[in-house]
């Protein structure tokens, strides 16, 4: 059977198996999906991601690249901040140029990358409504009635994606395996949701730890980053640009003015290869 290139890359642990499929397009069910990200007979990642030709036609065809992206559980998800800045990396040493049109299911993303090889992404507006997180019922997403443990009165922002921040005094003594998938599944979220653990350090960082939806606790979440910042400013604990430190290292979180969110840190690629594609075909 012919063998599948691949490119492992990492955005502070946040772990992806990056393939292109703009040659070969390719369609992978929930399983195939699910039997490339498995640690122990795959290759292994938090999120696979499939780079394609953007969509003709649409408002995306301007874009360089098209990312789809499922979780190690198999599920599609329209945005993950960490591959972005992968993605992009990888798209402008192609092009030789420091700027990147990333299209997702969330829309395009810009993408620029630093002096000193740090990436940044504009994530776009985060989204407050009710319907746009989304909840099951109205509700006022700056203080959700969610209790767990001894976690209450979290927030809710969508950065194209549903995010639950729970604020308090100690990150490190949340047990979040235990609690992240009930909280993950619970009822006011419909698609599920990302649960971010915050510990407020100062009014410019803050320590998070984060429970991903159909990916478990990660050492990084972009857009479980620009939820924290958000969602602390939102709450008058920070100023508008912060240090978030996660697990696998620090991300700069930029709310500007205009109210859009810049994410800025680092990539890196692991290596590359290839596995045989009987991986995937039964």
């Amino acid at each position: 059977m012919t063998d599948i290139a691949f490119t492992k890359m990492h955005g502070l642990g946040n772990d992806f198996v990056v393939i292109d499929t703009r040659k070969t397009p390719r369609d992978l069910t929930a399983l195939q999906a699910q039997s490339i990200a498995d640690r122990h007979t795959g290759v292994g990642c938090d999120q696979l991601i499939l780079l394609e030709s953007p969509p003709a036609d649409s408002a995306l065809q301007d874009a360089d690249i098209f990312m789809r992206i499922y979780n190690a559980d198999g599920s599609e998800v329209d945005a993950c901040g960490n591959a972005t800045r992968c993605v992009a990396d990888l798209i402008m040493a192609e092009t030789t140029q420091p700027k990147a049109k990333i299209a997702t299911g969330a829309g395009i993303l810009m993408a620029e990358e630093f002096p000193d090889g740090l990436v940044a992404v504009d994530m776009g507006r985060p989204r407050f409504d009710w319907q746009d997180i989304p909840l099951s019922e109205q509700k006022d997403t700056l203080h959700l009635d969610i209790e767990a443990w001894t976690l209450a009165d979290p927030t809710a922002v969508s950065m194209g994606n549903p995010h639950c921040v729970f604020f308090v005094d100690d990150a490190e003594a949340v047990p979040l395996d235990e609690i992240g998938p009930i909280l993950e599944h619970h009822e006011l979220f419909p698609e599920r949701a990302n649960i971010g653990i915050v510990q407020i350090k100062n009014s410019g960082a803050v320590r998070l730890r984060v429970w991903e939806r159909g990916a478990g606790i990660t050492q990084a979440c972009g857009t479980g980053a620009c939820a924290a910042a958000v969602a602390a400013h939102r709450r008058d604990l920070t100023g508008r640009t912060v240090l978030i430190e996660l697990d696998g290292g620090n991300l700069t979180i930029d709310w500007r003015a205009d109210d859009h969110v810049i994410m800025i840190g680092p990539t890196a690629i692991s290596f590359k290869g290839a596995f045989n594609a009987a991986l995937i075909e039964g």
